[in-house]
Formats: structure tokens, C-alpha cells, sequence
């Protein structure tokens, strides 16, 4: 079974930056194109950025320009790069499938405080 397990989260002042990562189990990640998601207090999870077929990831409207999905292909890891950090994009951060169908990890919490 595919394992996702997520780090890097942590409490960061706004205006900074948190590099989140994901380490997927080998066969998963070749197979899989791999996206980030959040789920704040209170609300749904939302897709934040996904790796996709064409070249250009997609980021929501809220975090494009501030955080870019990639990946290390030798550590079976993708990575969240979150910057200009605002206290909306507080929430738990989980890795998944770019189509939300893979198992959920226990996320990583992320507090941006003002």
C-alpha cells in the first residue's frame, strides 16, 4: 500500500517561508503525478498545487506566484516551497495523488501567524 508521509511544517511569522515534504513509496511515486492540498480550520480540504502531464504545474488562484511544487526524483520526495507566507495559508498540509485518490498521511500543520 502507498505510503505518504509529510514534514516541514511549523509556526512561521507572515511574510516567511516553509518548505513542506513528502516522501511517497517508490512505485507510487513513479506512478502517480503528486499534489498538494490543505485543509484549514473549519473549512474543506482544497487542492493548492498539483504536478500535472504538461509542463507547467497548477497552483490555486490563492497561492500562485508564492509556492512552487517539484520534486526530487532520487528521494521519491515532492516538495512545497511556501513563500511570502500569509496567516489564510495557516491549515494541515497533506500530500496526495493529483487526483485526491491516493491514502491520506497525517498531514503537517502549518500556523502563519500575523
Amino acid at each position: 500500500q502507498a505510503q505518504l508521509v509529510e514534514s516541514g511544517g511549523g509556526l512561521v511569522q507572515a511574510g516567511g517561508s516553509l518548505r513542506l515534504s513528502c516522501v511517497v513509496s517508490g512505485s507510487i511515486f513513479k506512478s502517480h503525478a503528486m499534489a498538494w492540498y490543505r485543509q484549514a480550520p473549519g473549512k474543506q480540504r482544497e487542492l493548492v498545487a498539483a504536478l500535472t502531464k504538461s509542463v507547467t504545474p497548477y497552483y490555486s488562484d490563492s497561492v500562485k506566484g508564492r509556492f512552487i511544487i517539484f520534486t526530487d526524483n532520487n528521494k521519491n520526495t515532492v516538495y512545497l516551497q511556501m513563500n511570502t507566507l500569509k496567516p489564510e495559508d495557516t491549515g494541515v498540509y497533506y500530500c496526495n495523488f493529483n487526483d485526491g485518490r491516493g491514502p491520506w498521511g497525517q498531514g503537517t500543520q502549518v500556523t502563519v501567524s500575523s
